[in-house]
């Protein structure tokens, strides 16, 4: 009889391992593009991206189901939805960058755009890092900070690469 209220309770570590399944396909989009962006088995490296893009939209899905049938959230329900649609953003536009090779026929790639792949590997890791750390914001948030001076120290780099690259 309770069977169906129970499921209205909250399953906070359903949430944290959704994300944290989620940033593992981001750093798997992440990995795939520095490798695409080598130039070497493009066709590959950009189906697997489309893989792990089709993979965490189910992910997103899952998330966003979840929060609505919650009862009570392990925290804000704007900052769930927040923190899971930038992280699908993040493999869409990787997917979006798969989708400019194929239609320009792109084989050969700029030592920059290179670099900011292996700048997008650094980026998507630290987030796949802090991820876990969620679950106890409080007792984590000194490394919870630290990753966050440091993803912003990434996205700096990589602003100053998308600079170079348009000159």
């Amino acid at each position: 009889m309770l069977g169906w209220f129970r499921r209205l309770l909250p399953r906070e570590d359903r949430f944290f391992e959704l994300f944290e399944r989620h940033s593992r396909t981001v750093v798997g989009g992440a990995e795939a593009l520095e490798q695409l962006l080598q130039g070497r088995d493009i066709d590959r490296w950009c189906q697997t991206i489309v893989d792990l893009e089709d993979e965490a939209d189910g992910i997103t899905a899952e998330v966003l189901l979840a929060v609505r049938r919650s009862f009570i959230t392990p925290f804000d329900r704007g900052d769930i939805k927040d923190l899971i649609q930038s992280m699908d953003d993040a493999i869409d536009t990787m997917h979006k960058a798969v989708k400019t090779v194929k239609l320009f026929e792109m084989r050969e790639f700029d030592p920059l755009m290179r670099e900011m792949g292996s700048v997008i590997v650094e980026a998507a890791r630290l987030v796949a890092e802090a991820i876990p750390l969620l679950g106890k914001v409080g007792a984590n948030a000194a490394r919870l900070n630290a990753i966050a001076e440091e993803v912003m120290r990434v996205e700096g780099r990589a602003d100053d690469l998308h600079e170079q690259g348009l000159k």
